[in-house]
């Protein structure tokens, strides 16, 4: 079955929205080669709802799809998207009507700014850096959502041995250096990703500061999505030294340490995020 969800929905006060089943778009970020995100936009044509405005590829979903489905199939057939290149994060409901209609975002990365192909829904499709979207003539529901939809930069700090140390009974301790590598080899190929952060909003993690202290300074990390720290004596002191230190080179919005360790928590400056090994375990 597909197709059945074209036509309009409408509210009991009589407002219209596409799709008889809901609605679904993509925001599909990439790297640019500073490291920062791109969004890939769509140029509606003129013949379209609000045409000549600029939105996310996406439209009425069937009723046999999920929101994630419906989203990562439109981005194919409007922008030519290799959905098999893209990993989704989350999704996040942006509008909607009484009565059940809904759409739904589906925040998708991708590795790389990605080949796209125009049909008769676009003029134009474009990867535009995301601090510049909000200067685009917007569709007015995408203008809407997108404050909620951006994400800010993020520092991220890992408490290396805790994480390893939560990570499960891998017999990490036998071989601390070896352990760490892999770990690490690991995390390095999840990044740059879009994450949640406490409170509802988003953020950009290009790449993990990474500390090593002890035996783990032996590690092997040759990536520059991980910057190594090692610590001359507690792991936790050069953690919270780091989340305490400002730069003119590093000038994040929000900065996030990873680690379990009540005592480091304890120690942070206000205003540092503490999330859980959980977190950056779940990527992998």
């Amino acid at each position: 079955m597909r197709g059945d969800g074209d036509g309009w929905a409408v509210g009991p006060d009589g407002e219209k929205r596409w799709g008889r089943h809901g609605a679904a778009g993509l925001l599909l970020r990439a790297p640019l080669p500073d490291g920062t995100p791109a969004v890939l936009l769509q140029h509606r044509a003129a013949w379209s709802h609000q045409g000549g405005t600029w939105a996310l590829p996406g439209g009425a979903r069937d009723s046999h799809e999920s929101t994630v489905d419906a989203a990562v199939r439109e981005a194919h057939e409007e922008a030519g998207i290799d959905v098999a290149a893209l990993s989704v994060r989350t999704e996040r409901v942006t509008s909607g009507l009484p009565g059940g209609w809904t759409y739904t975002t589906v925040i998708a990365d991708a590795p790389r700014p990605l080949d796209t192909a125009l049909n008769g829904e676009s003029t134009e499709l474009r990867w535009v850096p995301e601090s510049e979207v909000e200067t685009m003539p917007l569709h007015r529901g995408f203008a809407e959502a997108w404050p909620a939809l951006r994400t800010c930069p993020v520092r991220m700090l890992l408490d290396t041995a805790n994480v390893l140390g939560t990570s499960g009974p891998t017999g990490w301790w036998r071989d601390r250096p070896g352990a760490t590598s892999a770990l690490l080899a690991d995390l390095a190929a999840v990044l740059p990703r879009t994450v949640e952060l406490p409170g509802g909003l988003f953020g950009w993690v290009p790449r993990i500061e990474v500390v090593l202290e002890g035996q783990a300074r032996d590690a092997v990390v040759d990536d520059a999505r991980l910057p190594v720290h090692t610590a001359a004596g507690s792991g936790d002191d050069e953690l919270a030294r780091l989340a305490a230190a400002t730069t003119t080179a590093v000038d994040p919005s929000v900065t996030v340490v990873v680690t379990a360790d009540r005592g480091l928590r304890d120690r942070l400056p206000e205003g540092i995020v503490a999330v859980s090994p959980s977190t950056v375990l779940g990527w992998l």
